[in-house]
């Protein structure tokens, strides 16, 4: 019995501190979005999983795009996996600058500053009430035991982030945009 007992107490402890990390990780996050603090921003993100998760999407919004009139071959699909995804690499490395991201996370304004081009908006992550228990937990979707995604709007379609365990603390890992600021991101894509 005080073995059970003691692996109970064990794997509490555990999941607490675990969970515990990740308001903190995410409160750290929260907070230097709010003083627009770009290079903590770029210390709590890995830069290379968001710039892939919103390489994926813009790829899958284009293929989406093409397939609405007509049926995409397998061929053509490749090629744009392929090829399409350096287009849209370019494009994304464009829009998560330092500075680009800090803004879009503390104002939800998704855009480039190199040329002023405005895509759009998210719900932005800096009026996020961490704190608020409540709210804060019915905004997170577990994806895997070390990645959660966390609804920035009411629902899914405005857009939520991911948060990775890396290390010893959690990090921004992906950005998940509404389909209205994805098809204005596929527009700067070539037609064919």
């Amino acid at each position: 019995m005080k073995w059970f007992l003691g692996a109970g107490s064990a794997l509490t402890i555990c999941l607490t501190a675990y969970m515990g990390s990740a308001v903190v990780s995410l409160a750290n996050l929260v907070s230097a979005v709010r003083d627009g603090d770009a290079v903590q921003v770029m210390a709590l993100t890995d830069v290379p999983r968001v710039r892939h998760s919103i390489v994926d999407q813009i790829v899958t919004s284009y293929l989406e795009k093409l397939g609405r009139n007509r049926p995409v071959k397998p061929l053509e699909r490749l090629a744009v996996a392929t090829f399409g995804a350096t287009v849209a690499d370019d494009l994304a490395n464009r829009l998560i600058t330092a500075d680009n991201l800090a803004v879009l996370l503390k104002t939800g304004a998704v855009r480039n500053a190199a040329d002023n081009t405005d895509f759009g908006s998210v719900p932005a992550l800096a009026r996020l009430d961490v704190w608020n228990a409540f709210d804060a937990l019915s905004r997170v979707q577990p994806i895997k035991p070390v990645e959660f995604a966390l609804r920035l709007g009411e629902d899914n379609s405005a857009g939520s982030i991911n948060m990775h365990f890396e290390g010893s603390g959690w990090k921004l890992s992906g950005i998940n945009l509404p389909a209205q600021v994805l098809s204005r991101l596929v527009e700067r894509l070539p037609a064919r």
